[in-house]
């Protein structure tokens, strides 16, 4: 019998240790190099922060409409990378995506970007055709753009993700299978 309270008892007190323990909630991190910037304010020196953004960038949408990232500067948005033949993880992520953006399709502040990294085959009649079966509400833009441009911001420089042609695995992409957030960072003057 004490030999199976010697089993018991080390999981008895993890458990109530776990139990026990306060949550630490923390900001979501932000990713990239920052900057600290001084400036002079009412005649006082003041340091401010300048974060990573993501590069410049204009693409067309499902509905041939140009998206730039002028258009989601005072937007909360989601950003992932995709292609509509992809037979592995986009078909889940986009379902998950779908969720999301239904939950909050009256939300005017919060945007979806999904950006083909399949420009040739993904058009923006493709892009549509895609976003009508899945049942996409409007608050989500199926982008197309130049393969170089994409591959561009999903580096360091944009998302910190990864996208490059692959023929070595199923749909011959290989690409992040993660959502980025991305929220508007405006300069925080004291």
């Amino acid at each position: 019998m004490s030999f199976q309270i010697f089993k018991i008892l080390p999981l008895g007190i993890l458990f109530l240790a776990s139990c026990d323990q306060q949550r630490d909630d923390k900001d979501l991190p932000i990713m990239g190099e920052k900057e600290i910037v001084s400036m002079v304010k009412d005649g006082k020196t003041v340091n401010d922060t300048i974060y990573h953004s993501i590069p410049e960038f204009r693409f067309v949408d499902q509905d041939s409409v140009w998206i730039s990232n002028e258009d989601v500067a005072d937007k909360i948005y989601l950003a992932d990378f995709f292609f509509t033949r992809c037979p592995t993880i986009c078909p889940l992520l986009a379902k998950n995506m779908l969720t999301i953006a239904k939950e909050f399709e009256n939300e005017e502040r919060l945007v979806i970007l999904s950006h083909t990294i399949d420009a040739k085959h993904d058009t923006p009649a493709v892009l549509k055709d895609y976003a009508t079966k899945l049942g996409a509400p409007s608050n989500w833009h199926f982008l197309n753009g130049p393969q170089d441009a994409v591959y561009h911001i999903t580096g360091k420089e944009g998302y910190f993700s990864y996208a490059e042609e692959n023929p070595d695995i199923p749909g011959g992409f290989d690409h992040t299978h993660s959502f980025r957030l991305q929220q508007a960072l405006f300069l925080n003057t004291l």
